[in-house]
């Protein structure tokens, strides 16, 4: 998408970064995130195969900054955002030591993304941009930065959708409904619930979902939570959830294993959205008399 395009040395490097917090353990694919602490001093990044965004995070601190010829001097407060598309070097110096929320999408994960989008191709790429301010961006930021930092994160659709969302954010373009639905079609929306009951052990994506609705991503998720109320990555978990309260009552599988075969990363990961949206633990379950058993999990959920 982009070329390498080196900028001038302007001094020896200097700054120190220290990661603090990184997704690769969460099966986050084609996209991550990293919890950086990056130290007073110049800073010079390589150009990368993959697009990044870095968040300000914390105090503000005064930052001059060069990216592809653009030249920059200013005071960078909490929830500004850089973006450095893939093949542009970067280069900064901060006069104070800070931290810095950064995101990765690879370039592949983007193209889809931007494609689906049906822009003109001059308008379907990311650009170099300093000091974004934007406050949907932000929530959609600290909502991906929450998911870094949680204990037990969500599955990993709900962190494929932030980052969609993002894109679709930083491109300034929205899915055009022009006289498309409003919601799925009966049958469609029959054929992706029973793709996702079919399909709740193994790791499930916006484009597996999309493609048996053949829909594009955006317009995929908007008809998704038109339709069913609640975003995909919700829905799923919710289904993940129902799935292993029945099994825990039948009581023929280790609380282990019924982790697994509902498509949580770990029994720890299942037991945080039972009690989440059940009010339960899995052991607690275990126990329930057969009144319980016959509660829909929705119901409780909407309570």
């Amino acid at each position: 998408m982009n070329a390498v395009t080196p900028i001038p040395a302007l001094a020896p490097h200097s700054g120190s970064r220290t990661v603090v917090r990184t997704s690769r353990a969460l099966g986050w694919q084609g996209f991550g995130a990293e919890l950086v602490n990056v130290s007073a001093g110049l800073h010079r990044l390589p150009a990368f195969r993959h697009h990044r965004v870095g968040v300000h995070v914390g105090a503000p601190v005064t930052a001059h900054c060069v990216c592809d010829a653009q030249r920059l001097t200013r005071i960078q407060a909490h929830g500004d955002a850089d973006v450095i598309p893939a093949g542009l070097e970067g280069q900064w110096s901060d006069d104070a030591a800070c931290t810095i929320f950064s995101i990765w999408f690879a370039e592949d994960f983007a193209q889809r993304t931007l494609e689906q989008l049906a822009l003109k191709p001059a308008d379907a790429q990311l650009r170099p941009r300093l000091q974004i301010r934007d406050a949907r961006f932000q929530h959609l930021a600290w909502a991906l930065r929450a998911e870094l930092e949680a204990h037990d994160a969500s599955d990993p659709l709900y962190a494929e959708s932030l980052c969609t969302a993002m894109l679709v954010r930083l491109i300034g373009a929205e899915p055009a409904p022009g006289n498309r639905r409003r919601t799925l079609a009966p049958r469609t929306a029959a054929r992706v619930i029973e793709f996702i009951d079919a399909h709740l052990d193994q790791r499930l994506t916006l484009d597996d979902l999309a493609a048996q609705a053949q829909l594009s991503v955006p317009h995929f998720k908007a008809l998704f939570r038109d339709t069913l109320g609640v975003p995909v990555h919700r829905y799923v978990v919710q289904r993940r959830v129902e799935r292993a309260r029945t099994l825990l009552l039948q009581g023929s599988f280790s609380t282990s294993q019924i982790a697994l075969d509902t498509g949580f990363a770990h029994q720890s990961h299942m037991a945080y959205w039972m009690s989440r949206l059940l009010g339960v633990t899995p052991r607690e379950l275990r126990g329930a008399p057969s009144d319980d058993a016959a509660m829909p999990v929705l119901e409780k959920t909407q309570r």
